[in-house]
């Protein structure tokens, strides 16, 4: 949100929604359902009509609205939690840093692999290299190179990645 509003008054009203989950951010703990989502930018009408529709879904367990409320309101200085939760959320950021480091170094040193540094996730989008008989091997099996990249490895080794197609990737370039 605060880059699109840096971009200026051109913007002022640009349509975006952003999301944020309780398994995929500081707490991260995964299996806990909760989060939100910001509607910016939208007429009041397509806002009630969407309000209107996710409430005809929404079913949220206790648990992850007290995650949400955790997620969304840490303690302030002065909490009796807050020098722990500071220390605590360091840890896990510095934590994270460290493996994405070692992720993105790993990647790089596997033949046919090229990876940019991590920024901001443990998401890595590494381009895989395919020699043509690979490709030619993917056409033929009707799968787009690195779906069939994706399932020859998880067939062969047991580790299961996601084929970058699903992603928009470059016209020519292969990701996982």
């Amino acid at each position: 949100k605060k880059v699109v509003r840096d971009l200026g008054s051109d913007y002022a009203n640009f349509e975006f929604v952003s999301f944020h989950s309780t398994s995929k951010g500081l707490i991260g703990e995964c299996g806990r359902r909760g989060g939100y989502m910001e509607v910016c930018g939208f007429q009041p009408e397509v806002k009630s009509q969407l309000a209107k529709l996710v409430s005809s879904g929404l079913c949220s367990n206790l648990d992850g609205q007290v995650m949400t409320q955790l997620m969304t309101t840490p303690p302030k200085p002065g909490d009796e939690s807050y020098e722990s939760f500071q220390q605590e959320t360091n840890e896990i950021f510095n934590s994270l840093k460290r493996k994405s480091k070692i992720l993105h170094e790993r990647l790089n040193v596997i033949p046919g692999i090229t990876c940019q540094r991590l920024e901001g996730a443990m998401y890595a989008f590494p381009k895989i290299h395919l020699p043509d008989k690979a490709i030619q091997a993917a056409m033929n099996a009707h799968q787009s190179p690195d779906t069939f990249y994706s399932l020859e490895l998880l067939h062969k080794t047991g580790i299961c990645t996601v084929p970058g197609s699903g992603f928009g990737q470059e016209s020519g370039t292969f990701h996982i």
